[in-house]
């Protein structure tokens, strides 16, 4: 399975931990972030004594990882998710911290105020029957302020209609892409999970930005949910290694087919209608699923 040096190995369940265990999959598997966590692990173990993180305990989960002898196995990530509970933070690193720019015009006098802000990911809003090129262009579409949105605009001293929108100033090296698949329906008082076909592509370019317009990124790791509803169900990965695909399912680990992987774009009602499916994985299909997060790199990216 996969290249000669690589480690494949499940994590443990430690009692609804899926989410973070596919989580961490794709962390693994983003091959210069987990290069640059080793190597800070091996200077910070030769230097001073400090109090663990949240990223210490990361880098050691992934040093176990990487040093096994065996090939393929099963790990328990007790340290980390132990830390994880403790810490409750969102874990941040500048690979995936990116630049938004704020961009509003006002229609009477013609300035821009522009706000730059940072960005770890990318929520997108999503469609029936779209693709995620199409959810970037919608998430940079203009959008016109009036009546009682209506923008202060400092030049003209008064609210004035205006026109307002998002652009990415400057892309991360590690783009993650959120698809926003639960939505809160005032009619149900609840949220509902939109099961709709989002087409995604294996290479991305983004055409969206400020600079470095011609950003383009490769997929190599998919978090999927499967269930109805955002407060049940379960999380799977799907992670890209040496030109491999892999299916990572708690202390499961299995090689997949490319083609495999497009299926998680497909509606609900080609899931129950198309057999084809089922044979891809046994036993892995049983259940609607659909994408929530797409982790892609840069293509100069080192990917093995």
């Amino acid at each position: 399975m996969g290249a000669a040096g690589e480690r494949y190995f499940g994590l443990e369940n430690f009692g609804n931990t899926c989410y973070c265990n596919s989580v961490l999959q794709a962390l693994y598997f983003c091959v210069p972030f987990r290069e640059q966590l080793l190597e800070y692990y091996s200077n910070y173990k030769n230097g001073v004594d400090t109090e663990d993180n949240l990223l210490i305990c990361l880098a050691d989960l992934f040093t176990q990882i990487s040093s096994q002898k065996k090939k393929t196995g099963v790990i328990a990530p007790k340290r980390f998710v132990q830390r994880l509970k403790k810490q409750n933070e969102l874990f941040r690193s500048y690979m995936h911290q990116g630049i938004l720019t704020n961009e509003t015009r006002c229609l009477r006098c013609e300035t821009v105020t522009a706000r730059d802000e940072t960005f770890f990911d990318l929520s997108l809003d999503i469609e029936q029957n779209s693709s995620i090129t199409s959810c970037l262009k919608n998430f940079s579409s203009t959008e016109t302020l009036n009546a009682e949105d209506n923008f202060f605009c400092d030049k003209c001293c008064s609210l004035q209609e205006a026109q307002k929108r998002m652009k990415i100033k400057k892309p991360p090296h590690i783009l993650v892409i959120h698809l926003k698949r639960f939505k809160y329906i005032e009619q149900l008082g609840r949220y509902k999970k939109l099961s709709y076909r989002v087409v995604f592509p294996l290479e991305l370019k983004l055409s969206n930005t400020v600079e470095d317009a011609d950003s383009e990124y490769s997929l190599f790791a998919v978090v999927v949910h499967v269930g109805s509803g955002p407060n049940h169900g379960h999380y799977v990965s799907l992670v890209k290694s040496h030109n491999h695909w892999l299916f990572f399912d708690y202390e499961n680990v299995e090689m997949i087919d490319e083609s495999a992987v497009q299926i998680f774009f497909r509606s609900a009602q080609e899931y129950s209608s198309n057999t084809d499916i089922f044979r891809v994985c046994p036993g892995v299909f049983k259940q609607y699923r659909s994408r929530v997060h797409l982790i892609l790199r840069k293509s100069w990216c080192k990917q093995e």
